[in-house]
């Protein structure tokens, strides 16, 4: 069964009802002993305004049956790269491991991020997002010598033009032992914090690596800053950067936000390790970002000789752990066709599905749909609230699926995307736009 030939017609932000829908409970301000609730839905002036509302006979708006379809609020992705999306078909990774992403990044990012190149790739990927049902974006830029002066400013354009369809942050990213350069941080913080931005870094093990956490969170301290950070994206068991951070923030009595993306390493350490390292996670408030799709791509990409070695773990980390002990626990797209991943097209409906299968997020779902939705946008802040409750923008998401089983076994390229309670056009940019930009594909 298709949707009706006119429901786009009917959803045009004015007065509608949606009834016999179904939404996961764990989205809504309610309490259910079910994973997924029966609801209907009020819809005007681009609001949601009632939530099971009383029935009234003399209701004369127009009335949409989902029969039985499911409704998601809009998405939050809380860790993406923007600025490195869409450059695969000029700088493709030479072996598929972390290593050759890094090294090809860097040749690309030097010889061809202009403002121009930036700005067509960055407003590709967000068309291609805010189709797909993504209301909330945060995005690391690169932001080592030249560029932070390139992407900074880009951001902050890019930001106002697109402030009425995704709510952007954006957060500093740099190899943390670029502090070693003492005038490196006072270089970068000009442009970041004039563009309300998030200080972040790449922590690894380097000789000065506690020093130099020390110096990030003193500067978040004096400067009123969130942190967000990349840690651990490695199969060496010996990397505890997610636990040095940790300590950090609790011995600099820290009281704001600290994001950590990847944390791979975890799940590859001893169980005292790990359960040390999670208390101390869980003490601090950190947050943790799982990145699935791209974790799955580069971990344990190992080589006998030049033959492929099978994976032996799926590079995820230890999110059932974490969320146990009541870390807040996220996932996100991260890359997006370029030499870190070479596939996604910022399809959050897409990362969840896949983080389900890869992470077991299943059996039971029971909150797990908040890492994707609610919990993102809690943690970082965002205006956008991607939940269901009345009161909120209806920036919600109309399906035909009617559970998670039809939902995760489809792509769902027939979704309705509802911004202001008006169904949008979700069709996709094509890839023949960026050809000026990044070439056409190679065919090896």
């Amino acid at each position: 069964m298709t949707w009706p030939t006119d429901l786009r017609e009917m959803l045009n932000g004015e007065e509608v009802l949606i009834i016999n829908a179904r939404a996961p409970t764990a989205l809504l301000e309610t309490a259910s002993h079910s994973e997924i609730t029966d609801i209907n839905l009020m819809l005007d002036q681009g609001r949601i305004v009632g939530i099971n509302p009383a029935h009234n006979p003399g209701f004369e708006g127009p009335v949409i049956d989902l029969d039985g379809g499911l409704i998601l609020p809009c998405f939050t992705d809380i860790h993406t790269h923007l600025d490195k999306g869409h450059i695969w078909p000029r700088r493709q990774n030479p072996n598929g491991t972390f290593e050759g992403a890094l090294s090809s990044v860097m040749e690309d990012r030097e010889a061809n991020w202009t403002t121009e190149d930036v700005r067509a790739r960055m407003t590709f990927s967000l068309e291609c997002a805010y189709h797909h049902g993504t209301t909330a974006i945060r995005t690391h830029l690169d932001s080592p010598g030249k560029q932070a002066a390139i992407s900074w400013p880009l951001f902050e354009e890019i930001r106002s033009e697109w402030s009425d369809r995704i709510e952007l942050q954006a957060a500093s990213l740099f190899g943390i032992d670029a502090m070693d350069d003492e005038a490196f941080l006072p270089a970068l913080l000009p442009h970041m914090t004039k563009a309300g931005g998030v200080l972040g870094a790449v922590a690894y093990p380097v000789p000065r690596l506690e020093e130099h956490l020390e110096t990030l969170f003193k500067t978040a301290i004096d400067r009123n800053l969130t942190l967000d950070f990349h840690a651990d994206e490695t199969r060496d068991p010996s990397s505890d950067c997610l636990l040095k951070i940790a300590e950090t923030a609790k011995r600099m009595k820290f009281d704001g936000r600290v994001l950590i993306g990847h944390c791979c390493s975890l799940a590859r350490q001893r169980a005292d390790t790990i359960d040390r390292t999670l208390d101390v996670v869980a003490e601090a408030g950190l947050g943790v970002v799982s990145l699935p799709l791209c974790n799955l791509y580069l971990q344990d990409r190992l080589y006998d000789g030049h033959a492929p070695i099978t994976p032996h773990w799926r590079g995820v980390t230890l999110l059932h752990e974490m969320k146990a002990r009541g870390i807040p626990v996220m996932i996100a797209s991260d890359n997006t066709r370029d030499p870190f991943y070479a596939y996604g097209d910022l399809d959050m409906l897409e990362v969840y599905r896949e983080a389900t299968r890869i992470a077991h997020l299943d059996h039971p779902v029971a909150d797990w749909p908040g890492a994707v939705t609610k919990t993102s946008a809690a943690f970082g802040e965002f205006a956008a609230s991607s939940c269901l409750s009345e009161g909120r923008p209806a920036d919600i998401i109309l399906f035909r699926a009617r559970s998670w089983t039809e939902l995760f076994a489809r792509p769902q390229h027939d979704r309705i995307v509802l911004r202001g309670g008006r169904a949008i056009d979700t069709a996709l940019p094509d890839y023949r736009v960026l050809d000026p930009i990044v070439g056409e594909p190679k065919h090896d």
